[in-house]
Order: structure tokens, then sequence, then C-alpha cells
């Protein structure tokens, strides 16, 4: 069973080429510059955190968490024309210092949600057998690793092509509990992704809880913690995003990055799919 939560909530908008400011996520945006559509979808969820990927500026700030870029990524347009974080896959990434919120063990259940347009399908910086950590907050091998994000390039050594995959880890690494999709994949192509962790909701299938992922609103794969002997933790790790670490990074845009204390219903998550398609200008894809 999914539980719907109402809590407190922090937005970052991220200004210029510096940090990001914060405000409660009731708050109003300044005069002439009111949410698009698919912000309020969003919104209407609650998120626990949402950058909005380059959105308003605000003069008042409700928390003490800034949204850093790093090494000067750009900004691009979503298909709705919003703007979203621009990665060379060099260097590049946006930090969001550590916070409860952005962990699993606050309430047992997190969803993380983001948009991504790789532009380029064989990455020129890669971890390990040929993949990139684009989102997740993590910090291997500090033994601080709880959930991240991955897509991997289509020349990988593992013959998993352009496979987008999320995973909930064990504070010290090693083989994480993930869930995937594997499909074709086109460069400069939109694509909607949620990953979902709950170790509240246990069945004899799931007996410590469950991974899932999304793509385009759809539920493609779902998981158990328990294969991989998972108990998530809550550490130090930043939030960061383009690139997890050192070793990889992301080369193409990613925006909208929303994390919930809660498991978003699959509804919503097409609901908010929909809202970008609604938005975007005829000849504009924001994936099927």
């Amino acid at each position: 069973m999914t539980r719907t939560r109402r809590t407190a909530c922090f937005l970052a908008a991220v200004i210029g080429g510096g940090a990001a400011t914060l405000t409660a996520c009731g708050s109003p945006p300044p005069s002439g510059d009111r949410p698009a559509a698919y912000d309020t979808e969003v919104l209407s969820d609650t998120p626990a955190l949402y950058l909005r990927g380059g959105g308003y500026a605000t003069k008042q700030s409700t928390a003490a968490l800034k949204a850093t870029r790093h090494h000067g990524p750009g900004t691009t347009s979503m298909p709705n024309g919003d703007p979203a974080f621009l990665f060379d896959g060099a260097s590049q990434y946006v930090e969001v210092p550590d916070d409860d919120r952005l962990s699993v063990t606050t309430t047992g259940e997190l969803t993380v949600e983001a948009w991504l347009r790789p532009d380029t399908l064989t990455f020129a910086k890669t971890a390990s057998t040929g993949y990139v950590n684009w989102l997740g907050k993590s910090s291997s091998p500090n033994g601080q690793n709880e959930w991240l994000a991955r897509m991997y390039s289509r020349d990988n050594t593992e013959l998993r092509a352009n496979r987008i995959s999320g995973y909930v880890f064990n504070a010290d690494g090693g083989f994480g509990a993930g869930s995937y999709f594997e499909d074709e994949v086109g460069s400069g192509e939109w694509i909607h992704f949620a990953l979902v962790i709950n170790t509240r909701d246990k069945s004899p299938a799931y007996p410590t809880g469950y991974v899932k992922i999304y793509r385009n609103g759809v539920l493609r794969d779902q998981d158990a913690l328990a294969e991989y002997d998972i108990t998530p933790a809550n550490t130090d790790a930043p939030m960061r995003i383009g690139g997890v670490d050192d070793r990889s990074y992301f080369e193409g845009a990613i925006g909208k990055v929303a994390v919930y204390d809660s498991e978003l219903p699959a509804a919503r998550l097409a609901a908010h799919h929909q809202a970008m398609n609604a938005q975007s200008p005829r000849g504009s894809s924001a994936g099927t």
C-alpha cells in the first residue's frame, strides 16, 4: 500500500552560475513569474526537494541548503521551454548538501524524479565497465552510499547498451538492489525517470521492501531489497546531479529534479509526464 504524506518541503532555483536559494514549497513565486503547469503538478505532490533547473530567484530562504554548480554547467530548454541543466560530460555537476529529507530512512519511502536528455550514446568519461552515475546520494568508496541513477554507455563491457537503472546500497557500497529498463534511446531524446525505494511496504515477495523504476510514467521494473541484503542508511553524502563522483560524468541535459519522502503513486508520475507533454510545443518531444 502506498502512503501519501504532506510534509514541509523546500524548493531550489539555480541562479546564474552559482548557488540556488530555497523556499518553502507553499511560498508563491515572485510577481509576474507564475509556476508552469508541470511545476504545479509536481508541487501538488509536496516534494521534499524540487530543483526547477534554472527557475525563478527568490529573496527569502527557509532552509540552509544551497544547490551549487561546479565547473560551469550551462542551461538548455526542456520540451516545454523551461530551463534545465546542461552538462559537458567532462567535469560539470550540481551539488545539494546532505539533508535527512533526501534519505529513504527518514520515512521508509523515497521517490526520485528527473528528466534526462543524453546528448551522446557513448559517454567520454565512464566508471568501471562503462557507465555514468548521473544522479545520486552516494560517496563511494567513503562508506557513505545510499542511492543513485545510472546510464550505461552504448559501448560498455557488460553488454547493457544504454541501460538506465536505479540502485539502493548499503552504506559501505558493494552490490546494490536495482531496477532498470533497457530500450532503444536516441541522442537528444528526453526521458522521464523515476526511482522508488520503499522499506515500509513488505510482503512475501518483498520481505524488506523494494525498488522500482519508471520510464515516462510507466512502471518498468520492480526488485526486492532482500535480493542483495540491502538495509539503506542515512549518510552524510551530498546529492549530486551530472556526476555523482569524479569517475564518470553525464553529457547532456537534466532537469526538474524532485525528491519525495513518500512513494509517489504511478498515476501521479504518469500525470507529471503528461503535463510536460501537454506543455511541449508542436514538433518537440517529451518521450513516449
